[in-house]
């Protein structure tokens, strides 16, 4: 198979997946140490709004350019893959904060238990700073 075949195929398994469950997988979590935490109140909540900041600038950015050929990366046919997704996908594809990802977060710590990744099944409260949870 060529390397495009696999590449289709994994964006057809991955379209099947979110509309099956309605989850699109996470790029990336934010760890803080625990005395970080403890120390400086609000510090969770600081890092939260900072990156959801850069990433609203980020996609209003790419949202201004994007008249043809005047897009930032140089991957062809960008524009059309950005209205194939919208039409699919919610406005925000990476929503940050708890309440956004908690069915994707539970399903992700219900697979670490059921894999014996963990010696028992976690809850989200269990796992992130508590005054994250309302994000």
């Amino acid at each position: 198979m060529t390397s495009m075949n696999v590449a289709r195929r994994a964006g057809e398994i991955d379209r099947d997946y979110y509309r099956r469950t309605g989850i699109f997988p996470m790029m990336h979590t934010i760890v803080i140490r625990r005395e970080l935490l403890r120390d400086h109140p609000g510090l969770a909540h600081g890092v939260f709004h900072a990156f959801s900041q850069a990433k609203d600038a980020a996609a209003e950015r790419y949202r201004q350019s994007r008249r043809l050929y005047q897009v930032q990366t140089m991957i062809p046919w960008m524009n059309a893959l950005v209205d194939c997704n919208g039409e699919e996908f919610p406005e925000d594809w990476w929503p940050y904060g708890i309440a956004a990802n908690r069915a994707a977060l539970n399903t992700c710590l219900r697979y670490h238990h059921q894999q014996g990744l963990t010696s028992r099944q976690w809850r989200i409260e269990d796992v992130f700073a508590a005054e994250s949870l309302d994000t």
